[in-house]
């Protein structure tokens, strides 16, 4: 069988990215990001920003990254695909120039045709009806709308004028707030504008030097509204599923939602099920700006960015998890548990299909060779990918070891690496402007090796990569049919530009062989009309906890896990309602043998 565990299993590129923001300062970090994913002539294809290139599968679990043509925009964000005929439709997104539009009939092969385009725009999308007409939709904006118009199928050129389709509204709909858990509602324009002087006086410019055009855009960097980004269409009997990022992709909270329609330019109206794509608990969060495709086998599969954003807010991954259709109409997409591993058969599977292996390393004992900085062996055991366990230097004979606390049955691994402090000179010519950055495309190892023990005394080998001739810094290791240990130890390792490599996640499954847990005892309310405060009893023989809810006892659709017993010390605030709505509300406990399903309480609406 094949298996993911999120985020993606591939080789990011590192980017060397001079920001304005941070006044031309170079900052390093990996990044992929914004991902269309199709299904091509019996294969599965991502295209997603800052790559090079794309990835290509077989299975959905396994991806080879391949180079694309240099003639193609791939500098530019939000590469958006789309199969017409024999023909696949490539473009990106240029906020001040025309975005041209380019096909293949071959993705890997080419040649790729251009097709001039008469407009600029930004996180582009194409859908082709089933009567042949064809639709774009764009927009990233904390402004502007997210727009759509029909296109000229032969020249790709507008027909007719655009019509604005989705707006921001974040005092209804809470998931649409900035913020780590949707923490911040939009400033006042008294607020917005003294922010915006501030900067002024920092940058020690004055407004006369600012381009008029360029104003809005600086004070909607200090509104707190959310950026509305990022669409992508499905139509589903006869229906149209307008899908679309907000909240912002810095933040754990990023996720996608959805509006509903008779026609593809509307009017839509938001569906029930909101958000759509939302997962801002576990190892790492964030669920926003991604696409939705169905595969050979009918399943259909949601793929969107995850956030990291430590050393550069654009620092991030892909993820990918099951969606579907209920027989309401209601797109869904399960995130349950949604970085741990998952089995992908190739055929017909059920999307809420639980969990075959559960987290065993959570907070378990640490011992390591050296350490950094504060950067503990703890934290590559504590399910936040924003912590690192880094040793003082680069050599082999560095090690880090976790202590499961009895022999277990493992079956799979996930080797996370990350970025601590990494100091080179850039490697290549700074590109664009706006966007200015250089992407290396070279290729480097990230290598280690696994090893077991039941004593801590005498190790066996789990898996050797020490020689191995791949990049992947969110390795799985996987044994169907398990391996009983006790101790894990990872070595002999060695990472990109012969820095000193940093694990966020060392991160153990399997079964654990004890009782499955209590059912959870908690409390819910709704402490305002878009928010609800969840208090959850300390459970000595739970790992963590995962909130659902949803518009039904049937449709608990939403998803956030709780670790340790983080809700229990600190009544955990879930800031993703919508206005005059009422919920219904489960608290499931798991640990490392299994999930107990809670009780179903009625979550009313906020008097007013």
């Amino acid at each position: 069988m094949a298996y993911i565990c999120n985020p993606i299993n591939i080789n990011y590129r590192y980017q060397f990215n001079a920001d304005p923001r941070k006044h031309g300062e170079i900052q390093i970090c990996r990044e992929a990001a914004d991902p269309s994913m199709i299904l091509f002539k019996g294969r599965y294809y991502i295209f997603a920003s800052m790559t090079l290139g794309v990835w290509v599968s077989d299975d959905l679990a396994n991806w080879e990254n391949h180079s694309l043509p240099n003639t193609l925009p791939l500098y530019d964000y939000a590469p958006d695909v789309r199969v017409m005929g024999d023909y696949v439709y490539f473009c990106a997104s240029r906020r001040e120039e025309n975005c041209d539009r380019y096909r293949t009939k071959d993705i890997l092969n080419g040649p790729y045709e251009k097709l001039p385009g008469n407009f600029p725009f930004w996180d582009p999308n194409l859908f082709i009806d089933d009567d042949g007409k064809v639709y774009f939709y764009w927009g990233c904006s904390n402004i502007d709308p997210i727009y759509g118009c029909e296109l000229d199928p032969d020249t790709m050129l507008p027909i007719g004028e655009k019509v604005a389709l989705i707006y921001g509204e974040p005092s209804v709909r809470g998931y649409e707030r900035v913020g780590e858990n949707n923490s911040f509602l939009p400033a006042t324009e008294a607020e917005i504008e003294a922010k915006y002087q501030g900067f002024l006086t920092h940058q020690g410019i004055t407004e006369e030097m600012v381009p008029e055009a360029t104003r809005p855009l600086i004070k909607g960097m200090f509104s707190n509204k959310p950026y509305i980004e990022g669409a992508w269409m499905d139509k589903h009997n006869g229906r149209y599923y307008l899908q679309y990022a907000f909240a912002g992709t810095q933040y754990n909270i990023y996720g996608d939602g959805v509006y509903i329609s008779d026609s593809p330019l509307g009017p839509f109206e938001l569906a029930d099920n909101n958000p759509y794509s939302y997962s801002p608990g576990g190892f790492l969060p964030g669920a926003g700006h991604g696409s939705t495709m169905e595969d050979i086998s009918g399943n259909l599969w949601h793929t969107a960015t995850m956030r990291i954003s430590v050393n550069h807010d654009f620092e991030r991954r892909v993820g990918l998890w099951p969606a579907g259709f209920d027989n309401d109409g209601e797109l869904f997409c399960n995130q349950r548990y949604g970085d741990w591993p998952r089995e992908i058969s190739g055929a017909k599977q059920d999307p809420w299909k639980a969990p075959d292996w559960f987290l065993l390393s959570y907070m378990k004992k640490t011992s390591c060779s050296s350490y950094r900085d504060g950067c503990v062996g703890e934290n590559a055991v504590d399910e936040n990918v924003q912590t690192l366990w880094s040793p003082e230097t680069n050599g082999k004979d560095e090690w880090l070891m976790l202590d499961l606390g009895k022999e277990s049955e493992v079956h799979a691994i996930q080797v996370n690496f990350g970025d601590y402090k990494v100091d080179i000179q850039v490697p290549g010519e700074i590109r664009g402007t706006s966007q200015a950055r250089f992407i290396d495309d070279k290729t480097y190892f990230t290598r280690w090796k696994l090893e077991g023990s039941i004593d801590g005394k005498e190790f066996f080998l789990i898996e050797d990569k020490s020689q191995a001739d791949t990049d992947l810094t969110h390795d799985l290791f996987v044994s169907e049919e398990g391996i009983s240990v006790r101790y894990i130890r990872i070595s002999n390792m060695e990472v990109p530009y012969d820095q000193i490599p940093s694990i966020s996640g060392l991160r153990v499954f399997g079964k654990g062989g004890c009782d499955v847990p209590q059912k959870a005892s908690f409390s819910v309310y709704r402490s305002s009309d878009i928010d609800m405060t969840i208090k959850i009893e300390a459970q000595a023989d739970a790992v963590g906890h995962m909130v659902l809810w949803g518009s039904s006892p049937d449709k608990l659709y939403h998803s956030w896990m709780c670790m340790g017993d983080e809700a229990a010390f600190e009544p955990k605030r879930i800031g993703a309602l919508i206005s005059g709505k009422s919920y219904y509300v489960r608290v499931d406990s798991f640990n490392e043998s299994g999930i107990t399903e809670g009780d179903i309480l009625h979550l009313e609406s906020h008097p007013k």
